[in-house]
């Protein structure tokens, strides 16, 4: 029986540095990815992959700020970001692992878009510490409090201010049934990219999204148990 082995990609293994953040640039890194995936395969393992997202989401959320700085549009919530992302960099390294796999005959791989549970009383939500996103001068700042009351700031070494975040801890991946259903169909699965997409439990038992940043290897770890990975 094949082992099921759950493989983290860091998002800056993706986008090393600033001349590395086109699309193009992050197609080629993806590509050494699925190569090693590809050698794993042929080790007989069966793959999950969680990636990073931190260069990428914190790109997301600067164009969502200059558009709504320069045009007015609505800014982009956090957990949409993170969505976002998921979809941009699995959809990456999806088509580069189909590429490969398409010339062996073999699986396919499949990106899931992927909810994290968190507890809604976690502490880290009164006391946030993760920031997010470009630097404000004073009266932006003001400016973005105004529109957003629940947002807070930090002063950053006197470059300016900068949006931080709760980081909750994982509790539950909420797609990790549709996870191991892939699996066991021979799928490579890309999932919790980014540490997941942070979602709480309603009074009335919906999931509902919130602006956080959960720790990828958490998330990857939780994963790992959830779906049974040796």
């Amino acid at each position: 029986m094949k082992e099921l082995v759950v493989v983290a990609i860091g998002g800056n293994s993706i986008i090393k540095d600033n001349a590395s953040q086109s699309i193009e640039h992050q197609a080629e890194a993806v590509k050494a990815v699925a190569d090693t995936v590809l050698e794993m395969l042929a080790s007989d393992y069966d793959i999950v992959l969680t990636h990073g997202n931190g260069p990428q989401v914190g790109l997301d959320l600067r164009r969502a700020e200059i558009a709504h700085e320069r045009e007015g549009l609505p800014l982009t919530p956090l957990a949409n970001c993170v969505a976002d992302t998921q979809g941009g960099i699995g959809y990456l390294i999806q088509q580069a692992l189909n590429n490969r796999l398409a010339r062996h005959g073999e699986k396919k791989a499949v990106t899931v878009v992927t909810q994290v549970e968190v507890d809604k009383n976690d502490p880290g939500f009164a006391h946030p510490t993760k920031p997010i996103g470009a630097f404000f001068s004073d009266s932006q700042r003001d400016e973005l409090q105004k529109a957003n009351p629940d947002w807070c700031f930090v002063e950053d070494a006197g470059r300016g201010y900068r949006r931080v975040v709760a980081s909750p801890e994982p509790k539950r991946i909420v797609e990790a049934p549709a996870i191991k259903a892939l699996i066991q169909q021979g799928f490579v699965v890309i999932g919790a990219g980014g540490g997941g997409i942070p979602v709480v439990r309603t009074d009335a038992g919906d999931y509902q999204s919130v602006d956080a940043v959960i720790d990828k290897d958490l998330s990857t770890a939780l994963l790992a148990r959830e779906i049974h990975a040796d």
